[in-house]
């Protein structure tokens, strides 16, 4: 009778399960997993050297606009993946159409990417950059209100120092916030792509990367097409440096999608803030762009704000 007083009951059993499984659920979200950490930083050198070619391609050939470097891109990546993908290895064209977050997924990200592309020939890598990664900024709003993520009283805090931030960023040498058409374009491809990221976050487990990215190639591929006239007036240099561009960025948002499968969305995000760096020294050393000292006071505010935004876990357990 002793023993059975002590006996664990069978709802007591099922109690220490469950706390057993959302410990081992919490160890698992802290970990880190080296090979999505590599698939991620990869990606991030592949969207730096996707920008330099592109503004290399508007600075050979005045006519090598964002509207054509969004043709490039759409076309050669479905190339890529119809060669790569096809055939039971991943890429489903018909999914692209069924799937309706999937379809929106190539509608937001077409226009992402055209912001984008526009704002890198007008304002250059540098600055075009350091807009677009406000968008884990965006894609914590987002996800707060679409998925309902709880977001803490310091997470908002740092939104808010991300935002002062980009008004230093955006003001001239006087600190008067003159944002432009094109600072406003690239703000709006980054609400674009922190909506993007919350889609692909829903998506990660139903969808193959090459099917996701598919969406978005066909969308940029529609959205370019009418230019597509163009195309024939442009030096050999022109096309060289808008297909290597399209070529690596097809690769690396492969990648990015991939890393997602194994590393959260805030991990994710945080490794994608050593964007700026790689873009930085290759827009330094390529093209001689330069940022004046308020405007690096702000990138970096932005920058280190949008970190804390993204990489606010503590991963202290390594996984190989």
């Amino acid at each position: 009778m002793a023993d059975l007083a002590f006996r664990p009951t069978v709802g007591e059993k099922h109690l220490r399960f469950f706390r057993r499984t959302e410990k081992m659920m919490s160890d698992e979200d802290e970990e880190v997993d080296l090979k999505g950490v590599g698939w991620m930083l990869s990606s991030a050198v592949l969207f730096a050297a996707n920008t330099l070619f592109i503004r290399a391609a508007s600075m050979a050939a005045p006519g090598a606009d964002g509207w054509l470097a969004t043709l490039f891109r759409g076309a050669v990546g479905l190339v890529i993946l119809i060669v790569f993908f096809s055939r039971g290895r991943g890429f489903s064209a018909g999914r692209m159409f069924v799937n309706r977050l999937v379809v929106l997924r190539g509608l937001v990200g077409g226009f992402g990417i055209i912001a984008f592309y526009i704002t890198i020939t007008e304002l250059g890598a540098g600055r075009a950059i350091v807009i677009n990664l406000t968008y884990p900024m965006f894609g914590t709003v987002i996800a707060a209100f679409w998925l309902k993520e709880k977001v803490r009283v310091v997470t908002r805090w740092w939104l808010v120092l991300a935002l002062a931030g980009l008004v230093i960023f955006l003001s001239d040498e006087k600190m008067n916030l003159a944002p432009g058409g094109y600072d406003l374009l690239g703000l709006a491809g980054a609400l674009a792509a922190g909506w993007v990221v919350v889609i692909i976050r829903k998506l990660r487990h139903e969808e193959h990367p090459a099917t996701i990215y598919g969406a978005q190639a066909v969308c940029s591929l529609l959205i370019g097409l009418p230019f597509a006239a163009k195309v024939p007036a442009l030096p050999v240099t022109g096309w060289g440096f808008l297909a290597l561009g399209a070529v690596v960025v097809t690769f690396a948002q492969l990648i990015m999608t991939s890393a997602y499968q194994r590393l959260s969305i805030a991990q994710g995000a945080s490794l994608q803030m050593t964007l700026p760096v790689f873009t930085a020294i290759g827009a330094y050393l390529f093209f001689g762009e330069r940022f004046e000292t308020h405007e690096m006071i702000g990138a970096l505010v932005v920058l280190i704000a949008i970190w804390q935004v993204a990489g606010r876990r503590k991963v202290p357990i390594v996984r190989t």
